[in-house]
């Protein structure tokens, strides 16, 4: 993605003034899910070699990437163990829930987590408040850095994806989180990415908070419709910080910017990689 489209510069530059159009159907995005964004992996058009060439980069990670950093003694609870990350990915994860499934210690675990992370698989991302001590011990949530590795690991191909029931919702959240993280290393705006859960249970997916202490919340959806409702947790991080509210956007499969309020906004997600902040 040329550095002149960035989706997370556009956001606070233009707040809720930004807009966009889209042709992008729910197969396609389905389609870029699986895809994933390696190198290599998006010119694979035959699903046998793309689930080989998948396969292949989480075996030279459990074998050579992942043994620089740490002991492996479970190589086969190590590969269910991130079979069991991609079903779970968008949501918060615990060391402590996973032992009882694997059958391995909590230290264990935490070790292979971290592992996981430093090798760029997996990405946890914290949660927000004005408070650092507790955004520092919030829960993170936990996403796969590439959305084609994860649709790999869970079988979903792009037809299967759209169908009721698959795992479309949370590998969309993970593409979209993904791809903000990876446009905040590249950025104007020097922001971090959380997520954010009070205790009333308000949850807003995303939270960018730039040194100006202004805040984008992102929600997203997997419909084509959005509804009042899907802007709950957006309204109340909008209550919560006032000025510093810049805008709150549902990113949603749909084709066109709607309006939910004064600074409330429903974008196709296609947005990410087609909009660009003005001047650029």
């Amino acid at each position: 993605m040329a550095r002149s489209h960035l989706f997370v510069d556009a956001a606070f530059t233009l707040g809720p003034g930004l807009r966009h159009g889209s042709d992008v159907s729910r197969a396609g995005y389905a389609a870029r899910i699986v895809r994933g964004g390696l190198p290599g992996a998006d010119s694979l058009d035959d699903p046998r070699r793309r689930k080989a060439f998948f396969d292949a980069c989480i075996q030279k990670l459990i074998d050579h990437d992942m043994r620089r950093l740490t002991v492996i003694r479970h190589r086969a609870e190590l590969r269910t163990m991130i079979r069991l990350l991609a079903g779970r990915s968008a949501t918060t994860v615990a060391a402590g829930s996973l032992a009882p499934v694997l059958g391995l210690s909590r230290p264990t675990i935490a070790r292979y987590l971290q592992a996981l992370e430093e090798t760029l698989l997996i990405k946890r991302i914290p949660g927000w408040s004005r408070d650092l001590g507790t955004r520092a011990t919030a829960a993170p949530k936990l996403i796969f850095a590439d959305s084609g590795i994860a649709a790999n690991e869970l079988a979903a191909d792009a037809r299967g994806l759209v169908r009721p029931g698959a795992p479309f919702g949370p590998l969309l959240e993970s593409f979209v989180l993904s791809e903000l993280a990876r446009q905040l290393t590249l950025s104007d705006q020097l922001a971090g990415l959380c997520h954010y859960r009070d205790r009333s249970r308000y949850e807003v997916d995303g939270v960018l908070e730039n040194r100006r202490g202004q805040v984008i919340g992102i929600e997203v959806k997997a419909a084509s419709t959005v509804r009042p409702g899907d802007f709950r947790g957006l309204r109340r991080l909008a209550d919560r910080l006032g000025d510093d509210f810049v805008v709150g956007i549902v990113l949603y499969t749909g084709t066109g910017t709607l309006p939910f309020g004064e600074k409330l906004r429903a974008v196709p997600v296609s947005a990410l990689w087609q909009v660009a902040a003005p001047g650029r």
